[in-house]
């Protein structure tokens, strides 16, 4: 398994860390975990199904 630093969340989706952890609150993104005193990641498996399900759902409307 390996976690991904913030930095490398965003760089892969392209959204400000703002704009993820409003996406986290609702849901709609994968949970950060929390390493320890200011320092959290993000499993990389579960950032690339993200990643896939929106991938897929361009697919399915043609879009």
């Amino acid at each position: 398994m390996r976690l991904l630093s913030k930095k490398d969340v965003r760089d892969r989706v392209l959204y400000s860390p703002a704009h993820i952890a409003r996406l986290e609150a609702a849901g709609q993104f994968p949970k950060r975990v929390r390493l320890g005193v200011g320092r959290v990641g993000w499993v990389e498996t579960e950032i690339e199904d993200w990643l896939r399900e929106r991938i897929a759902r361009r697919e399915a409307s043609g879009s």
